[in-house]
Protein backbone atom coordinates (compact mmCIF):
# COMPACT_ATOMS: atom_id res chain seq x y z
CA UNK A 1 0.00 0.00 0.00
CA UNK A 2 1.35 3.41 -0.90
CA UNK A 3 0.95 6.27 1.55
CA UNK A 4 0.86 9.93 0.52
CA UNK A 5 0.87 12.77 3.04
CA UNK A 6 1.90 16.36 3.17
CA UNK A 7 4.62 16.05 5.81
CA UNK A 8 6.84 13.41 7.36
CA UNK A 9 5.33 11.79 10.45
CA UNK A 10 6.76 12.79 13.81
CA UNK A 11 8.73 10.12 15.65
CA UNK A 12 6.87 9.03 18.77
CA UNK A 13 6.60 6.05 21.10
CA UNK A 14 4.84 2.81 20.23
CA UNK A 15 3.10 1.50 17.14
CA UNK A 16 0.93 3.68 14.92
CA UNK A 17 -1.95 2.62 12.70
CA UNK A 18 -0.98 5.05 9.95
CA UNK A 19 1.48 7.91 9.33
CA UNK A 20 -1.06 10.56 10.30
CA UNK A 21 -0.86 9.28 13.87
CA UNK A 22 2.94 9.52 13.94
CA UNK A 23 5.66 6.92 13.46
CA UNK A 24 8.20 4.97 15.41
CA UNK A 25 11.74 4.64 14.06
CA UNK A 26 11.08 1.40 12.19
CA UNK A 27 7.70 2.48 10.83
CA UNK A 28 9.40 5.47 9.26
CA UNK A 29 12.06 3.11 7.86
CA UNK A 30 9.33 0.94 6.31
CA UNK A 31 7.86 3.98 4.61
CA UNK A 32 11.20 5.22 3.27
CA UNK A 33 12.01 1.70 2.04
CA UNK A 34 8.78 1.57 0.07
CA UNK A 35 7.40 -1.28 2.15
CA UNK A 36 4.00 -1.80 3.72
CA UNK A 37 3.62 0.38 6.84
CA UNK A 38 5.03 -1.73 9.67
CA UNK A 39 7.39 -1.60 12.65
CA UNK A 40 8.82 -4.96 11.53
CA UNK A 41 9.90 -4.23 7.94
CA UNK A 42 11.86 -6.73 5.89
CA UNK A 43 14.50 -4.12 5.03
CA UNK A 44 16.27 -4.43 8.40
CA UNK A 45 17.77 -7.27 10.44
CA UNK A 46 15.16 -8.25 13.08
CA UNK A 47 17.47 -7.79 16.07
CA UNK A 48 18.71 -4.42 14.86
CA UNK A 49 15.09 -3.39 14.31
CA UNK A 50 14.26 -4.53 17.85
CA UNK A 51 17.06 -2.33 19.20
CA UNK A 52 15.79 0.63 17.17
CA UNK A 53 12.26 0.18 18.54
CA UNK A 54 13.56 -0.02 22.11
CA UNK A 55 15.69 3.09 21.73
CA UNK A 56 12.78 4.90 20.07
CA UNK A 57 10.43 4.03 22.94
CA UNK A 58 12.87 4.73 25.79
CA UNK A 59 14.18 8.16 24.87
CA UNK A 60 12.58 11.52 25.48
CA UNK A 61 10.88 13.50 22.73
CA UNK A 62 13.80 15.86 22.14
CA UNK A 63 16.34 13.03 21.89
CA UNK A 64 14.03 10.92 19.73
CA UNK A 65 13.71 13.72 17.20
CA UNK A 66 17.48 13.58 16.74
CA UNK A 67 17.23 9.94 15.62
CA UNK A 68 15.56 10.83 12.32
CA UNK A 69 18.87 11.19 10.48
CA UNK A 70 19.71 7.56 11.29
CA UNK A 71 16.57 6.09 9.69
CA UNK A 72 17.89 5.90 6.10
CA UNK A 73 21.08 4.17 7.29
CA UNK A 74 19.16 1.22 8.76
CA UNK A 75 17.42 0.41 5.47
CA UNK A 76 18.99 -2.51 3.61
CA UNK A 77 20.76 -3.95 6.65
CA UNK A 78 19.22 -7.42 6.39
CA UNK A 79 21.10 -10.70 6.78
CA UNK A 80 20.62 -14.22 8.14
CA UNK A 81 24.26 -14.44 9.26
CA UNK A 82 24.29 -15.26 12.99
CA UNK A 83 27.43 -13.17 13.34
CA UNK A 84 25.25 -10.10 12.91
CA UNK A 85 23.05 -11.13 15.85
CA UNK A 86 26.14 -11.78 17.95
CA UNK A 87 27.71 -8.45 17.04
CA UNK A 88 24.55 -6.53 17.93
CA UNK A 89 24.21 -8.36 21.24
CA UNK A 90 27.87 -7.75 22.03
CA UNK A 91 27.68 -4.05 21.22
CA UNK A 92 24.63 -3.67 23.46
CA UNK A 93 26.02 -5.64 26.40
CA UNK A 94 29.46 -3.98 26.37
CA UNK A 95 27.81 -0.55 26.24
CA UNK A 96 25.43 -1.21 29.13
CA UNK A 97 27.62 -3.28 31.45
CA UNK A 98 29.88 -0.45 32.77
CA UNK A 99 26.91 1.78 33.70
CA UNK A 100 24.24 -0.72 34.75
CA UNK A 101 23.20 -1.21 38.35
CA UNK A 102 24.93 -4.02 40.25
CA UNK A 103 21.89 -6.32 40.12
CA UNK A 104 21.96 -6.27 36.32
CA UNK A 105 25.68 -6.74 35.84
CA UNK A 106 25.74 -10.54 36.05
CA UNK A 107 23.17 -11.00 33.29
CA UNK A 108 24.97 -8.47 31.11
CA UNK A 109 28.36 -10.08 31.73
CA UNK A 110 26.87 -13.45 30.75
CA UNK A 111 25.55 -11.79 27.58
CA UNK A 112 29.04 -10.51 26.75
CA UNK A 113 30.55 -13.98 27.14
CA UNK A 114 27.73 -15.65 25.16
CA UNK A 115 28.13 -13.24 22.24
CA UNK A 116 31.92 -13.62 22.25
CA UNK A 117 31.61 -17.41 22.38
CA UNK A 118 29.21 -17.44 19.46
CA UNK A 119 31.48 -15.19 17.38
CA UNK A 120 34.49 -17.38 18.18
CA UNK A 121 32.58 -20.53 17.31
CA UNK A 122 31.34 -19.11 14.01
CA UNK A 123 34.83 -17.88 13.14
CA UNK A 124 36.44 -21.21 14.06
CA UNK A 125 38.51 -19.52 16.76
CA UNK A 126 39.57 -21.00 20.08
CA UNK A 127 36.96 -20.79 22.85
CA UNK A 128 37.52 -18.11 25.45
CA UNK A 129 38.57 -15.46 22.97
CA UNK A 130 37.57 -11.94 24.03
CA UNK A 131 37.81 -8.70 22.12
CA UNK A 132 39.64 -5.76 23.65
CA UNK A 133 36.39 -3.95 24.37
CA UNK A 134 34.98 -6.98 26.18
CA UNK A 135 38.14 -7.41 28.26
CA UNK A 136 38.00 -3.75 29.22
CA UNK A 137 34.37 -3.72 30.38
CA UNK A 138 34.67 -7.06 32.19
CA UNK A 139 37.61 -5.66 34.16
CA UNK A 140 35.35 -2.84 35.34
CA UNK A 141 32.97 -5.33 37.02
CA UNK A 142 35.30 -8.06 38.35
CA UNK A 143 32.79 -9.72 40.70
CA UNK A 144 30.08 -10.04 38.05
CA UNK A 145 32.69 -11.12 35.49
CA UNK A 146 33.91 -13.99 37.67
CA UNK A 147 30.36 -15.15 38.37
CA UNK A 148 29.57 -14.97 34.65
CA UNK A 149 32.62 -17.07 33.77
CA UNK A 150 31.62 -19.78 36.25
CA UNK A 151 28.07 -19.80 34.90
CA UNK A 152 29.18 -19.85 31.26
CA UNK A 153 31.54 -22.79 31.82
CA UNK A 154 28.57 -24.86 32.99
CA UNK A 155 26.24 -23.85 30.14
CA UNK A 156 26.68 -24.20 26.39
CA UNK A 157 24.21 -22.35 24.25
CA UNK A 158 23.12 -23.57 20.82
CA UNK A 159 23.02 -21.36 17.76
CA UNK A 160 19.23 -21.61 17.70
CA UNK A 161 18.99 -20.72 21.37
CA UNK A 162 21.33 -17.76 20.92
CA UNK A 163 19.31 -16.31 18.05
CA UNK A 164 15.90 -16.87 19.63
CA UNK A 165 16.63 -16.10 23.26
CA UNK A 166 20.13 -15.02 24.30
CA UNK A 167 20.68 -12.26 21.74
CA UNK A 168 17.22 -10.64 22.09
CA UNK A 169 17.53 -10.83 25.88
CA UNK A 170 20.92 -9.13 25.71
CA UNK A 171 19.44 -6.25 23.71
CA UNK A 172 16.45 -5.90 26.05
CA UNK A 173 18.56 -6.09 29.22
CA UNK A 174 21.04 -3.57 27.86
CA UNK A 175 18.46 -0.93 27.02
CA UNK A 176 16.74 -1.34 30.39
CA UNK A 177 20.12 -1.20 32.12
CA UNK A 178 21.00 2.06 30.41
CA UNK A 179 17.57 3.62 31.00
CA UNK A 180 17.74 2.87 34.73
CA UNK A 181 21.45 3.69 35.14
CA UNK A 182 22.54 6.56 37.38
CA UNK A 183 24.21 8.52 34.60
CA UNK A 184 23.70 12.15 33.50
CA UNK A 185 22.31 11.47 30.01
CA UNK A 186 20.99 7.97 29.30
CA UNK A 187 19.31 9.24 26.12
CA UNK A 188 22.67 10.17 24.63
CA UNK A 189 24.08 6.73 25.44
CA UNK A 190 21.05 5.01 23.87
CA UNK A 191 21.28 7.11 20.72
CA UNK A 192 25.00 6.45 20.48
CA UNK A 193 24.42 2.73 20.97
CA UNK A 194 21.95 2.60 18.09
CA UNK A 195 24.29 4.55 15.83
CA UNK A 196 27.22 2.24 16.63
CA UNK A 197 25.10 -0.89 16.16
CA UNK A 198 23.99 0.35 12.75
CA UNK A 199 27.63 1.00 11.81
CA UNK A 200 28.62 -2.50 13.01
CA UNK A 201 25.90 -4.11 10.91
CA UNK A 202 26.73 -2.03 7.86
CA UNK A 203 30.38 -3.07 8.08
CA UNK A 204 29.45 -6.76 8.41
CA UNK A 205 26.76 -6.82 5.74
CA UNK A 206 28.16 -4.41 3.17
CA UNK A 207 31.83 -4.41 4.11
CA UNK A 208 33.89 -1.48 5.42
CA UNK A 209 33.57 1.80 3.61
CA UNK A 210 36.47 2.73 1.39
CA UNK A 211 37.47 6.20 0.37
CA UNK A 212 37.32 6.85 -3.34
CA UNK A 213 40.63 8.40 -4.37
CA UNK A 214 40.46 11.79 -5.98
CA UNK A 215 41.00 11.83 -9.72
CA UNK A 216 44.48 13.06 -10.47
CA UNK A 217 44.74 16.17 -12.54
CA UNK A 218 46.37 15.65 -15.92
CA UNK A 219 50.00 16.62 -16.08
CA UNK A 220 50.88 18.92 -18.93
CA UNK A 221 54.36 19.09 -20.26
Amino acid sequence: MDYHFDHMPVLSRGRHRNPKRGACFMELASYLAGERWSDHPACTHPLLAALARLVNDNTGDESRAKLVHLVPSIIGLASDDLRVDARIALRCATTALPVAAAERQLALAVSVLAAEEMLARLDGAAPGRLSESSVRVMEEVPHAAEQARRFSRAARITQKGFRRYAAPNAVQLSVVGIVQACIPDPDALLCGLLEEAIADCAAMIHGPRTEIPATASPVHA
